[in-house]
């Protein structure tokens, strides 16, 4: 479901003369439908930075990422829409919404945005904000006035609203209590039973224990200093 093949990374510092740095250099890696993969490795390995150039945020300097089997290291932006629309779900650690849209609405969005009903999206934005422990009374008002928490869960909402094919969790349980993180752990754990194919980043240990099939230490793709 995700493939990925040789790939490499550079940023260039345009503020410093337009210097090239190499970050990332012949990473490769599988996931298939079904399978949790973690991505380990000290800050500044490339975590973040492999799960951006998937989701189509950074661009490639070399390599393929298939996707379904679309490669979004060459692919138009219409089509890397299209696939985070359709495909490739992606739960950050911050939410990012337009103000002032009813939080029942944030989370039935991405089911809205592929043609279901709006009462099916709607049902289900209600039983994942149940699940998640967002007080109904809250479900009508903008989650940018929410703390930090109940924001959080509001995107892990969002994120599994849809039943998407492949998936990129980034640090979902981090700062949750014990019943909200054992809710998150159940919604992967039900989306790898359905055949989603999943790569995220655990800083919780004991979460990657529960629900990762196998690590892959990015930090070995990191170009080592000449």
């Amino acid at each position: 479901m995700i493939e990925i093949n040789n790939l490499s990374k550079t940023f260039t510092l345009h503020n410093q003369g337009s210097a090239v740095i190499p970050v990332m250099e012949g990473a490769n890696l599988t996931v298939a439908r079904g399978e949790c993969v973690a991505l380990t490795g000290a800050s500044g390995a490339g975590k973040s930075t492999l799960m951006r150039m998937i989701y189509g945020n950074y661009l490639a300097a070399g390599g393929s990422i298939l996707v379904d089997g679309l490669d979004v290291a060459q692919a138009e932006p219409r089509e890397i829409l299209t696939l985070r629309r359709e495909v490739l779900g992606y739960v950050s650690q911050f939410l990012r919404v337009v103000p002032r849209v009813p939080t029942l609405e944030v989370v039935a969005e991405p089911l809205l945005s592929v043609g279901v009903e709006k009462e099916t999206a709607l049902a289900r934005a209600r039983v994942l904000l149940t699940q998640l422990r967002i007080p109904d009374r809250l479900w009508g008002l903008s989650p940018t006035s929410f703390s930090g928490g109940e924001q959080q869960r509001v995107n892990i909402a969002r994120g599994f609203a849809h039943t998407y094919p492949a998936m990129l969790l980034d640090e979902p349980t981090a700062s949750l209590d014990a019943a909200n993180r054992a809710t998150v752990l159940g919604l992967i754990e039900d989306a790898k039973a359905r055949g989603a194919a999943i790569i995220g980043i655990f800083h919780d240990e004991a979460a990657r224990d529960q629900v990762c099939d196998r690590e892959i230490d990015v930090s070995v793709y990191t170009p080592r200093a000449q």
